[in-house]
């Protein structure tokens, strides 16, 4: 799994500095521009500690993400 932030430009979305091979299938989640969402501190510190790990590159596959669920359940 691949995490980008990009742009709509002339109504198509423009990713800065990734790739995507032709035919990626894409998720877009686009908030409003009033939009905010509030969490409460643990759960906060936890989401700030997993986006530094992501922006370090310290990210598994989504296939080991999927082998890990599969010897969980």
């Amino acid at each position: 799994m691949q995490l980008a932030t990009g742009t709509v430009v002339d109504g198509k979305i423009v990713v800065e500095g990734e790739s995507f091979p032709e035919g990626t299938v894409v998720t877009i989640l686009a908030r409003e521009s009033d939009e905010t969402f509030e969490l409460p501190p643990d759960l906060e510190a936890e989401l700030l500690e997993s986006i530094a790990e992501a922006e370090r590159g310290d990210v598994i596959s989504a296939e080991e993400l999927l082998a890990r669920l599969r010897r969980h359940s």
